[in-house]
């Protein structure tokens, strides 16, 4: 392989993707390497060149293709998930569903990886447990797509079983890997981005506080950022908690870290 492409950037736009980098990402051969690539990757071309060799038979390939072909409102989140919610469909209960969902999660290709996060989501043999156990790599994945992709896949369940959920996340929020510390905020914002809100979080953020403690002075800004966003949704709900919260913070852990942390929770607040 070419140390350029391993090495590059990512072009900024999707017409200036080289057309070799364009054939090696659709193909499954290489990761994209920012967000402009993920959003050019054509599942067509990529389930077609990929499919076979990851165990998934002629016959559904071929409905598979066609349904992602037909879809009225096509885009990349939108494709992901029914790729993913179809092969769940598909193999769910069959002697094939775990080496493929081995295969996908193993990938090369972070495009196929994000196909992996719902047949675990889907699947309704597990308990939240087991979903969040046999997701957890996912959730580390070293891709900020598939990253994206696990906490929105798995996001229904936990707001289903809040409570367990808000158990075992607790205990992720102080993991010493930062996507699963991040992970903990993403997946039970009160508001989430593009997705539905966890309405007992609006009226009750207070029940997340085993989450939000452990990191309220978290020295990644990847996480911080998480963090600020999560009260900044619960501020447009339950502003006080908020800002009781702040202002606890603030006394009990004057960081740098934390100080960040406040200023972006408060960003609604301080507007008014």
């Amino acid at each position: 392989m070419n140390p350029e492409i391993l090495n590059r950037k990512g072009a900024r736009k999707a017409q200036d993707i080289p057309q070799e980098v364009l054939t090696l990402l659709n193909s499954g051969k290489i990761e994209t390497v920012n967000l402009t690539e993920w959003l050019a990757i054509d599942h067509l071309e990529l389930i077609k060149h990929t499919f076979e060799d990851i165990g998934i038979s002629t016959k559904v390939l071929t409905d598979i293709y066609d349904q992602v072909a037909n879809q009225t409102k096509p885009s990349t989140m939108n494709t992901t998930k029914l790729v993913g919610s179809l092969l769940y469909e598909k193999y769910a209960g069959s002697d094939d569903f775990q080496p493929i969902l081995k295969k996908l999660s193993t990938h090369q290709s972070d495009s196929i990886r994000c196909y992996a996060p719902y047949l675990i989501a889907l699947n309704d043999q597990l308990t939240i447990e087991e979903k969040l156990d046999q997701a957890k790599k996912l959730v580390a994945d070293t891709h900020f797509g598939v990253r994206e992709v696990v906490w929105m896949a798995l996001r229904p369940g936990i707001d289903k079983n809040l409570d367990t959920s808000i158990k075992i996340l607790s205990n992720w929020a102080t993991d010493k890997d930062e996507n699963i510390r991040r992970f903990t905020t993403e997946s039970t914002r009160p508001r989430g981005v593009w997705c539905k809100h966890i309405d007992a979080l609006k009226e009750n953020p207070a029940l997340a506080l085993p989450i939000l403690e452990p990191l309220k002075s978290d020295t990644v800004k990847y996480v911080q950022d998480s963090v600020g966003n999560w009260l900044n949704d619960a501020s447009k709900s339950q502003p006080q908690f908020v800002i009781d919260l702040c202002d606890q913070w603030q006394q009990t852990s004057p960081t740098k870290e934390t100080q960040k942390i406040i200023k972006r929770a408060r960003r609604t607040i301080d507007k008014k």
